[in-house]
């Protein structure tokens, strides 16, 4: 039995077991109340390292309609582009959740991009240095047209990393069982590249750099438990 099949079947037994005693128990501690507060707007540093917002034009990296999705599952996004001194853009876009419970569960990349008529032509998972520790993340190219656009992208549920729906769904339960509601982010930063490898690696620099700038108590909500 492959590793893909062993966690379909505990998520399964788990799942049985949690029906078993929702009607007497339901979870009410949230975590976000016991953290820092999240303001994406300032979590975010609007410069860091060799990366400036650009402001000259507005962003818009999702269509409305899928904006209006967002903004009903998750209580803040953010979106912004980058650029550094030699004219690489770097795109982010971010959804926070107080309640990462069933009723929202993150929106992955896997499904807007298609909804907003892109094609997914590759997916794997890799991993970028974040002060001296290898984070997983998950990466994409998606394509429309002669627009080519690599995908590095992690979900937080709680201070755990989660790349599909079956780690989303055991991270929840994990908290579930122990009384709490857990949060959740969605970090996706993506650029305009032909050459994905290439594209992949300045992502990797970006997120590094991203890292070190966003305050030290908050890193576990933003990229899990790694530092």
């Amino acid at each position: 039995m492959n590793a893909a099949r062993r966690n379909a079947l505990l998520v399964l037994g788990l799942m049985g077991a949690a029906a078993a005693g929702a009607v007497a128990w339901k979870p009410t501690k949230h975590l976000a109340d016991t953290r820092p507060k999240i303001d994406l707007e300032t979590l975010f540093p609007k410069r860091f390292g060799e990366w400036a917002q650009d402001t000259r034009v507005p962003v818009q990296l999702v269509s409305p309609d899928q904006a209006a999705v967002l903004n009903a599952i998750y209580n803040q996004t953010l979106s912004r582009t980058y650029l550094n001194s030699t004219g690489e853009r770097i795109m982010l876009s971010v959804a926070y959740g107080g309640d990462q419970s069933d009723a929202t569960r993150a929106h992955l990349p896997e499904v807007c991009y298609p909804a907003q008529g892109f094609q997914i032509i590759s997916r794997s998972e890799g991993s970028v240095d974040t002060n001296g520790q290898r984070m997983r993340v998950r990466r994409l190219v998606a394509q429309q047209g002669s627009r080519n656009e690599p995908i590095s992208y992690w979900i937080t549920v709680g201070e755990r990393i989660v790349l599909s729906g079956t780690e989303l769904k055991l991270a929840q339960l994990s908290y579930t069982a122990r009384g709490i509601v857990p949060d959740g982010m969605l970090v996706r930063v993506s650029s305009i590249s032909s050459d994905a490898t290439a594209a992949f690696r300045l992502h990797e620099r970006f997120v590094s750099e991203m890292v070190s700038a966003v305050e030290t108590a908050q890193r576990p909500q933003v990229f899990g438990a790694i530092s």
